[in-house]
């Protein structure tokens, strides 16, 4: 993905992007109507009378104020509830949830339109033909309103919920996954060792990497007569003194600073390019839910459900050919380390789960699943993790049944474990 196209898909996700493009559009309708007036007979336009249009879009403008209201309300309570009860980094998905941002925008560009249909109305801009296809524009918003509403109605009822935010983190990780596999890393090379000639490009400031243009970095790879070697993957956090690349060739600090332009940083991680994040997100849902203020063990048995599915679909899709070949031959780096994502993901369920025996059992089920996943690609990092939490297990759990239980369950991973 291009750096622009990136950039433009952040762009739509906004609130106030959509909001403004519907308010744009709500305008032009309204004054739509007036432009096409000549082409109206003159027979239709005499059975619809001013006050009929003026009526409805009065209506319309103190309704959809009001509605516009509540519903920036609704969301922001929803916000509210997934920081309390998920976690905050969740909240960035439901603000940019199409539903939520369709709805907002339908009700502030229905506002405008009749707050421009009746300023028109009030100077004569209409004339008696305008009217007429302001009438019939008038009906076909209110019919998209009430689809709106419909649609909105159902969608407040989940909006917020842990249960769905926890689906829209696993679907967030999920298609991240899926392009990791497809480009697994993004779309250069396997990394090898560095030359020794090679020199560093060192960031000039701190923060979280969200997005590396690879396109960029390739083509000035070139202009240099060398090949870059990438030293981080998005999500890394990158600070004078850890090295973005190492650049095989001679450059300048002019090509310095452009190299690291292809990097973009940020103070928080994106889902996009990283799904390391998905997987943290996750693991923090379960761990709140396991806390003694909030007890949920059944949301966190959800969690290691969703982790254990992303895990196998990404060890299933990683054995299959790429979906594309190597696009920069110059432009070499690390892909996704497994064992990075296991810890990121079980060991703090494992940490705060390790009295809870219908979570022990569940993460041990999940392991040894994943065990025998992708060929067995994942059986070292399960059966690591498998070890780990029997031995937080045995410390944590009071009943000697219970701790034979998991150590059961821990023996049916495929690896060697101690007795």
């Amino acid at each position: 993905m291009s750096r622009w196209r990136w950039l433009l898909r952040r762009l739509t996700r906004k609130l106030w992007f959509r909001a403004a493009f519907f308010a744009l559009l709500a305008v032009v309708t309204a004054l739509f109507s007036a432009v096409a007036a000549p082409f109206i007979p003159y027979e239709i336009t005499a059975t619809i009378g001013a006050e009929a249009v003026d009526n409805i879009l009065g209506i319309l403008a103190s309704s959809m104020l009001a509605v516009t209201t509540f519903s920036l309300t609704t969301m922001v309570s929803a916000f509210s509830a997934a920081t309390s009860n998920a976690t905050p980094r969740a909240t960035r998905l439901l603000i940019e949830d199409r539903t939520a941002q369709n709805a907002i925008s339908t009700f502030l560009g229905s506002f405008l339109y009749a707050v421009v249909g009746i300023v028109a109305l009030s100077t004569g801009l209409y004339g008696e033909s305008g009217r007429v296809i302001l009438f019939a524009v008038t009906v076909l918003v209110i019919v998209w309103i009430v689809v709106t509403l419909v649609r909105w109605m159902e969608h407040l009822s989940r909006l917020g919920r842990v249960g769905e935010t926890t689906h829209r983190i696993e679907t967030a990780a999920r298609e991240a996954l899926r392009e990791a596999a497809r480009l697994p890393h993004l779309g250069g090379l396997p990394p090898v060792m560095v030359p020794p000639a090679a020199r560093a490009v060192e960031p000039e400031g701190r923060g979280y990497v969200q997005y590396i243009d690879t396109g960029l970095l390739s083509e000035l790879a070139e202009e240099a007569g060398g090949a870059a070697h990438v030293a981080v993957r998005p999500g890394a956090y990158v600070h004078p003194g850890r090295p973005l690349l190492w650049l095989d060739g001679p450059f300048d600090d002019a090509m310095a600073e452009r190299l690291r332009g292809a990097f973009t940083l940020a103070e928080e991680r994106s889902y996009d390019q990283d799904p390391r994040f998905g997987l943290i997100v996750l693991s923090e849902i379960g761990s709140r839910a396991l806390s003694p203020a909030v007890n949920d063990p059944g949301t966190a048995i959800s969690v290691i459900n969703a982790g254990g599915r992303l895990l196998a679909e990404w060890a299933v899709a990683m054995d299959r050919p790429p979906a594309e070949e190597c696009r920069y031959r110059n432009l070499h780096l690390p892909g996704l380390q497994a064992e990075e994502m296991f810890d990121d993901f079980f060991r703090p369920l494992a940490r705060d789960g390790a009295g809870v025996l219908e979570v022990g059992m569940r993460l041990q089920r999940t392991l040894a699943m994943l065990a025998g996943a992708g060929h067995g690609r994942l059986a070292p990092m399960a059966a690591r993790h498998a070890r780990e939490a029997l031995a937080r297990a045995d410390k944590a759990l009071l009943l000697p049944a219970e701790r034979e239980t998991l150590r059961r369950l821990a023996e049916a991973v495929p690896a060697p474990l101690p007795g």
